[in-house]
């Protein structure tokens, strides 16, 4: 099929997919009976969303429709649009961001996503970051400028002052002209008239004339109607200035707006702002401009790390109070929320996230898995960067303020485009959900309209998940997942214990120093966090299972003591802080930690900080700071031993981490509640210690919405919980003090010797574009590319049938194990549906579905829509027609499909039925 049909279908089966997939999906999967009623019914929240991109903003009612209706009917809850550049060929549908067309296309969106119980979240511009052409040159992105001129004792200087980069003319602001006599600064700024400097110096001098030069950084991405500079995030009169068309068109929309959103930080060269040196000034209490020779020569010796630490903290003061903070208050004031990926900017990343209403981090690329089976080709892959601790600055800024949602850009260039699989996303999905983690973004979908050409519009960075995509035809199971953890964790709160000081003036002083810009990002953690004792004491608490957060030195001077506890905000309460050994600590971070620790909190020291950062009155400062030191000084220890440490003062980590189980611990009405995973290559089949007491414990797994009562050993203190887990696997544990009555959990005791499905399979391609492809019969399976050409270019679902036999046994029950899967099943045995495989296991309990005697088995698998894409490129047929970047591959390169060779799909491999004996 070379046109996209999905349209009529789900128009036409769309009153049954939203009554089936959206109320009775979900519920069906869940477990009955539940007495605390968890997953009965979800929020739009508490489902995932989905990136929305608008290519050229080439959109119209009817499609949006259709897609929304998609959306809703696969288990979404909302979409977050972002406009980005456009499709070649559709120049006539552009639609001009912000424009009065446009507003009516967003102002359906909204009506229509209130319809269906979606919400919807927007972009403030198109593409990123912000920008646009309302930003006018003075209020663009600004740079650091200073061009030095020698002149000759009593020789009189006449010359224009400007910047040798044409491209600047015009641009740059000349904003001090000065030289130095005797080490003092002489200021001849107002001798410059119309540009022109005469000046005549008794001696040889050197003249520094400083401009505030423009990056002439420009949208990335942008969507008609919104290409122009970027704005330039140190100022609030440029914020407010690029706020003024916003305000003008969002009070006239009358649907719901839950957010606007600020992708991350991708502004290039960005150090300056016309008013850095004011605030300079103000903040850290002396003139820039006196030591600006040492800032541009970078001499080695303390000086020149202080006098950078002080530009690069005012640039972080700017970025938190003159834009993030506008920024929320301005939408707040709208009755919007603010959604801010901070990484990768030049500041204080746990004031930055904090000071917006939802922090969202990400990961980019493929992480790594242990789990059997979990396939991670090279030729498919990027690095991943996906530091946990990386994603934890995000959800500790949440957490400290007693915020819970915190969201998360999911599966960025998790694989190569066409070659994602769901079991590829969901150990990411645990991963984020371990780091606090609770509200899932897709990353993405790309509107495409009904009448394209297969694959559809697409988007160069994702997965695209999208009715275009084979793998939507199961995404629902993927989405229920995440639906049923989601419900979970964002009604319960933070129940981490520890504290964990990040020393950012460290980074600060000492960070990338050959240059003025420090931008603290997820591709650059080598730089500032890897080799740290931060960063080596936050990997000692994860893997002696404590529950920890990041704190700044902001929150720790909000902080305070009381019965031991340290209380940030009503619902943030936290056993301990660790200081870990630094060269800069601020004495008013020192002071706040003494008079913690004076008033009962433990604060345990993992060294002696040597310095405050800074300049400015420093040798003052150090003393006051030394003096407190040395009247504590068996507080600091360099050797010290956190976890003994922590133990001794009664804090214990769980020990969940030495089974080789993941885990985030949360309250649920007061309640402790795990979220654990088994991202290990083997079985957990133990009895696993959890420190909290109960009388009941309930298992939940979210994957298919079982439940169950959990066999148990409990004490005063700690309640032992028996586990099965499979490699891939994860489980809800749910503390109760009650007793629960409901079923309980059913633990294979053995699996006594696998059956193999011996008989023919019989194989049809019903789906498009194959149209009629020959069936197939195979006696041993195999890929099915491997059938003939025709079917080597087949993507989409394939319906695999054969009968087996089953003879009487003594077993408990039996499950069916698909063994390799490409990629996703739907199992029906004896014509009932019985399940659907997304990852790994890929197996799943038949007891109740299986009788003595012949049985039928029919399995529906649904491959890539990689083999169908090759196909077509090697049949010369071109659908990469985007502007701007138009389509890279994974390593950001021309991207050529017809060089891949044919992805195995289907059932490969051996189907084995196995007896399982129950505990």
């Amino acid at each position: 099929m070379n046109s996209i049909r999905y349209a009529t279908i789900i128009r036409s089966v769309h009153a049954l997919l939203l009554s089936l997939l959206v109320a009775g999906f979900l519920a069906a999967c869940s477990p009955s009976n539940d007495p605390d009623e968890i997953w009965s019914e979800f929020s739009s929240q508490e489902k995932p969303w989905t990136r929305w991109w608008w290519m050229g903003n080439t959109v119209n009612k009817e499609n949006i429709t259709i897609q929304l209706e998609a959306f809703a009917a696969a288990g979404l809850g909302g979409v977050e649009i972002t406009p980005i550049y456009g499709v070649k060929g559709y120049e006539k549908q552009f639609i001009d961001f912000l424009s009065p067309e446009w507003m009516e296309m967003l102002e359906h969106t909204l009506q229509e996503s209130d319809r269906l119980g979606l919400g919807v979240d927007m972009v403030m511009g198109t593409g990123w970051p912000f920008g646009g052409p309302q930003v006018e040159p003075q209020f663009a992105a600004s740079r650091l400028w200073v061009k030095k001129y020698r002149i000759d004792a009593d020789a009189t200087f006449h010359e224009t002052i400007q910047m040798d980069d044409p491209k600047q003319r015009g641009l740059a602001e000349l904003q001090h002209v000065f030289y130095f006599d005797n080490n003092e600064r002489k200021d001849i700024t107002p001798l410059v008239k119309e540009g022109v400097l005469t000046f005549t110096p008794s001696e040889n001098t050197e003249l520094y004339a400083v401009f505030c030069a423009k990056t002439r950084q420009r949208v990335k991405r942008a969507a008609p109607g919104g290409d122009g500079y970027t704005l330039d995030h140190f100022s609030e009169a440029a914020f407010n200035d690029y706020a003024i068309p916003y305000e003008t068109a969002l009070p006239k929309t009358t649907g719901s707006l839950r957010a606007l959103f600020n992708d991350s930080y991708e502004v290039y060269n960005a150090d300056y702002s016309p008013v850095l040196l004011e605030t300079f000034l103000e903040n850290r209490q002396y003139d820039l401009l006196d030591h600006l020779p040492a800032l541009l020569e970078k001499p080695e010796g303390e000086a020149y790390e202080r006098i950078l630490s002080d530009y690069r903290e005012t640039l972080s003061d700017l970025l938190i109070n003159d834009f993030a903070r506008s920024w929320d208050q301005w939408s707040n004031a709208l009755g919007i929320k603010t959604k801010y990926q901070a990484h990768g900017s030049p500041g204080n990343l746990i004031d930055l996230y904090a000071a917006a209403d939802i922090p969202e981090c990400e990961m980019f690329g493929s992480p790594v898995y242990d789990i059997p089976g979990y396939r991670r080709d090279t030729s498919n892959i990027r690095k991943g960067d996906s530091n946990k601790m990386m994603l934890k600055f995000s959800s500790s800024a949440a957490h400290l303020q007693g915020n819970e949602l915190v969201s998360s850009e999911s599966f960025t260039w998790l694989r190569e485009h066409f070659k994602t699989a769901l079991h590829h996303c969901k150990p990411v999905t645990d991963d984020f959900f371990l780091s606090g983690v609770n509200h899932m973004f897709l990353h993405g979908s790309t509107y495409t309209p009904s009448e394209g050409l297969w694959p559809g519009f697409k988007f160069y960075a994702s997965v695209n998940f999208n009715p275009t995509n084979t793998i939507w035809h199961d995404a629902p199971y993927l989405f229920a997942y995440i639906a049923r953890c989601q419900s979970i964790l964002q009604k319960a709160s933070s129940d981490n214990e520890v504290l964990l000081y990040w020393p950012v003036y460290d980074a600060y002083a000492q960070a990338g120093k050959e240059r003025l810009l420090l931008q603290l990002g997820i591709h650059s953690i080598e730089e500032w966090m890897l080799e740290t004792s931060f960063y080596e004491i936050a990997e000692t608490l994860d893997q002696k299972g404590f529950g920890f957060d990041f704190i700044s030195d902001k929150f720790i001077l909000g902080a305070s003591a009381k019965n031991g506890m340290l209380k940030l905000a009503e619902n943030a309460s936290y056993q301990a802080i660790i200081v870990p050994d630094m060269q800069y600590i601020p004495l008013e971070t020192m002071q706040k930690l003494v008079e913690l620790k004076e008033k009962g909190a433990t604060v345990l020291f993992a060294g002696q900080p040597s310095s405050v950062p800074g300049y400015y009155e420093y040798a003052t400062q150090n003393s006051r700071l030394h003096q407190l030191i040395q009247s504590h000084p068996e507080w600091f220890r360099e050797d010290l031993d956190v976890e003994k440490e922590l133990n001794n003062k009664g804090i214990f980590g769980e020990k969940a981490t030495a089974a080789g189980l993941k885990f985030i611990r949360k309250k649920l009405d007061g309640a402790p509640v795990y979220f654990v995973a088994n991202h290990t290559p083997s079985v957990i089949d133990e009895y696993v210690t959890f420190n909290a007491p109960s009388r009941s414990v309930l298992l939940l797994d979210p994957m298919t919405g079982k439940k169950g009562i959990a066999k148990t050993h409990a004490d005063k203190n700690t309640t032992d919980v028996k586990l099965y887990l499979e490699p891939g696997a994860s489980m809800f544990i749910l503390m109760s003090k009650a007793k629960l009555s409901t079923d309980e959990w059913k633990y294979p005791r053995k699996f006594n010797g696998a059956i193999p499905v011996t008989g023919d399979w019989h194989i049809t391609f019903p789906g498009e574009p194959a149209g009629e492809l020959p069936a197939l019969e195979m006696a041993q399976l195999s890929s099915w590319t491997g059938a003939g050409e025709q079917y080597a270019g087949y993507s989409g679902t394939a319906v695999y049938t054969t009968t087996f036999r089953l003879e009487a046994t003594t077993a408990d029950g039996y499950r069916l194990d698909l063994g390799d899967v490409r990629e996703s099943a739907r199992v029906f045995v004896n014509g009932t549906f019985a399940g659907a495989l997304i990852a790994h296991p890929f197996s799943l309990d038949i007891s109740d579905l299986v009788v003595e005697g012949e049985n039928t088995l029919k399995i529906e698998v649904t491959n890539l829509p990689a083999n169908r894409l090759r196909e077509m490129e090697i049949n010369g047929v071109e659908w990469k027609k985007f502007y701007e970047i138009n389509m890279v591959n994974i390593h950001y390169k021309e991207f050529d499909a017809t060089v891949w060779e044919p992805t195995p799909s289907g059932l490969i491999g051996e189907v084995n039925l196995v007896p399982v004996y129950y505990q």
